[in-house]
């Protein structure tokens, strides 16, 4: 814990108290050379820690005396098992104009706030630090277990190793399947990155570029020509056959169903697989690439939204160990891509036909070639003053897609789209973001000629706009407190 206060070398201490607890930071104090006073109100304990040359004096840390026994020390740690007596320590001590540093033992949270009221600098629970100890050495051992585990796997493997992202994938997909790849090197082990669907956006397309990854379409081989599998961040994915043998899963949401794997790695607690990746480069000793360090940096960035969205303890570690490897001029590039012609049309498109209700914003951007452009436009909507919601959403392949931003901390956005859609679309996301695919169904066959063109978004954009400020909470019916564009 950070206290803000820093603590000279020269800095003199007592400790009060000197049970277990105590004597362990005696100890350790005393190895280092600094000045202890111990005061204990036992006097056969203080005479045992005489004996092993520490400066001990029997004192009952509740009486009013103790004040002035410490008076000439800059640290005073307040260690008994005795909560009421740490606590008469305390309001001794404070009361008596002392302005040490004070750091004292609690038992429980209620006796922690007690403490901190009294005047405590910093309270200690030793059933928390050790029960933080223990989830620590069991997370340690746990990944050395799965390492061995995947380095034994990886050493049997005789052949390529696919390695699939989900489909449309991502920065943190792309970036797990090339620490993956990177791994599976070590061990002598050929791997492809196979993935599906489109890379759209422009800055996924960037990030691939730049970086010089390669990355095979699904329709260009056969899994059947690879002896191993590997799925990394691909619970979202629909792209797989139930007659495909996996070997490898990795990723940090839960499947939707059961992924019967050789080798799993599925982690809710942090919030990105390329996090989850980096722990194995680290756990390997390996000395990751310009390359891998850039990719998994630039996955955790744009998983957790530079940190904003649902970041863990985990995340930030394995950021800062990536840093010192990677390019940042390449990832200020990655970040400032280019807009495309498409992405501009879509967006003026979708800047035309909003409406806004409060301070949600919807937003129909007709006929579309690149669907990824309707992210982009959510984006860029989101900045619009007095806005914390939009969804733009467009026609392309007898679909209707749908891309959702937010930053209202009272709106899960990925709920909110599958009540909304719930039945009739496939929806994903997260509380600030949120994607829907919905087909066209028995719209399908409206489509050939303008007329009907027109038909058919008109039906659609009705639909989708009453659904959607439905799930938000507000009436769709209702003036707009916004505003509206071409009278929608």
């Amino acid at each position: 814990m950070s206290t803000g206060v820093t603590v000279s070398s020269m800095s003199t201490y007592a400790i009060l108290g000197c049970g277990s607890v105590g004597h362990a930071v005696a100890e350790e104090l005393a190895e280092e050379g600094k000045h202890v006073l111990i005061l204990d109100k036992d006097a056969d304990r203080v005479e045992a820690l005489r004996d092993q040359d520490l400066n001990a004096q029997q004192t009952d840390i509740m009486d009013a005396s103790v004040s002035a026994a410490v008076e000439d020390r800059d640290v005073i740690l307040i260690l008994a098992s005795d909560v009421e007596a740490n606590k008469a320590a305390v309001s001794t001590i404070r009361e008596g104009g002392g302005d040490q540093f004070i750091v004292v033992r609690a038992s429980d949270p209620v006796s922690k706030d007690e403490l901190l009221d009294l005047g405590a600098d910093v309270v200690i629970n030793p059933s928390e630090v050790i029960a933080d100890s223990a989830l620590r050495a069991l997370e340690t051992g746990e990944l050395e277990y799965k390492a061995r585990q995947l380095a034994d796997l990886l050493g049997e493997t005789d052949g390529k190793l696919a390695i699939l992202t989900h489909d449309n994938p991502d920065p943190d997909s792309i970036a797990s399947a090339v620490a993956l790849q990177a791994i599976a090197e070590e061990y002598d082990v050929e791997a492809d990155i196979v993935y599906d669907g489109d890379i759209g956006h422009q800055e996924n397309r960037a990030f691939v570029n730049l970086l010089g990854i390669e990355l095979i379409h699904q329709s260009e081989t056969s899994l059947d020509e690879y002896s191993a599998v590997a799925l990394v961040d691909h619970m979202k994915s629909g792209a797989l056959t139930a007659d495909v043998e996996v070997d490898i899963f990795i990723d940090h949401f839960e499947p939707d169903e059961g992924i019967d794997a050789d080798f799993t790695d599925v982690r809710p607690n942090v919030s990105s697989t390329s996090t989850i990746l980096t722990k194995y480069i680290q756990e390997f000793d390996l000395s990751p690439s310009e390359a891998v360090a850039t990719a998994l940096l630039y996955g955790i960035r744009a998983e957790t939204m530079d940190f904003k969205r649902e970041t863990t303890p985990a995340d930030l570690t394995a950021a800062a160990y990536l840093y010192p490897f990677a390019n940042h001029d390449t990832l200020e590039q990655v970040e400032s891509p280019s807009m495309s012609p498409e992405t501009l049309d879509v967006l003026a498109e979708a800047i035309q036909n909003r409406e806004v209700q409060g301070s949600h914003l919807v937003s129909n951007a007709g006929f579309i070639r690149d669907r990824e452009a309707l992210t982009q436009a959510a984006q860029h909507l989101l900045n619009l003053e007095g806005i914390t919601t939009t969804a733009v959403f467009g026609i392309a392949d007898d679909k209707i897609y749908l891309a959702a931003r937010s930053k209202d901390i009272r709106i899960n956005i990925g709920n909110a789209l599958e009540d909304a859609f719930a039945g009739i679309g496939e929806a994903a996301g997260h509380s600030t973001q949120g994607s829907v695919e919905i087909p066209l169904g028995i719209f399908t066959g409206i489509e050939s000629g303008d007329g009907n063109r027109d038909t058919l978004l008109q039906l659609t954009e009705e639909a989708v706009r009453r659904k959607l400020f439905q799930a938000l909470g507000v009436d769709s019916s209702s003036p707009s407190t916004g505003e509206s564009a071409n009278g929608s």
